[in-house]
């Protein structure tokens, strides 16, 4: 029997050496591994943000306005509150004026999460308290009273169109939404402020 010549033979493929793991290898599975993990994790976006009440809060002796700096429990007249994105506590304003001011800014209309302002139904007007804000998207104030705030002439804020009704037969003014107070409005407020200096 003539003896097989070494070209002929065919190794069986399950008997064939595998390449010995090199660091280069372990190297590059790892990367690719951790490149598999950053593509899950970048659809997860930013931890959601632990909830915060929006719930009105006192207004404290040292709390001064957002706007102009003033102590706030020094001046009569409705004050506001305002929670705004990334800020735990509530930016306060010493009159609704002031809030209005501040509100109608386009950088704050961007960041604004609640409002509120004292009802004037009840509240006494030289000091409204914590229990008398309300939203203020929800309130109706009249511009024009003759009763003034800290920065003299302000908004009246109400929880009800009718009891604002009533405060202008005592008071004067007319009775405005929380969306129809815009610039022009508040420029009616300091034309009166600046009559009632001179």
């Amino acid at each position: 029997m003539p003896f097989p010549h070494f070209t002929d033979y065919q190794p069986n493929p399950s008997c064939r050496r595998r390449p010995a793991s090199t660091p280069d290898g372990r190297l590059r599975h790892l990367f690719v591994l951790l490149l598999a993990m950053q593509f899950l994790l970048a659809g997860c976006g930013e931890a959601p943000e632990v909830e915060r009440s929006l719930e009105p809060v006192a207004i404290e002796a040292a709390d001064e306005c957002h706007v102009c700096g003033m102590l706030i429990t020094r001046f009569p007249g409705p004050k506001g509150e305002a929670f705004v994105r990334h800020r735990e506590a509530p930016l306060k304003f010493c009159s609704t004026r002031d809030l209005f001011v501040w509100l109608r800014q386009p950088e704050s209309a961007a960041i604004v999460e609640a409002v509120f302002v004292h009802d004037m139904t009840s509240a006494p007007w030289e000091s409204p308290a914590r229990k008398h804000l309300i939203p203020a998207e929800t309130a109706w104030y009249v511009v024009g009273g003759d009763q003034g705030g800290a920065m003299g002439p302000t908004l009246a804020s109400f929880a009800w169109r009718e009891a604002a009704e009533v405060y202008t037969d005592s008071h004067g003014g007319r009775v405005l939404a929380y969306e129809e107070i815009d610039l022009s409005v508040l420029e009616v407020l300091n034309r009166l402020e600046h009559n009632h200096r001179h």
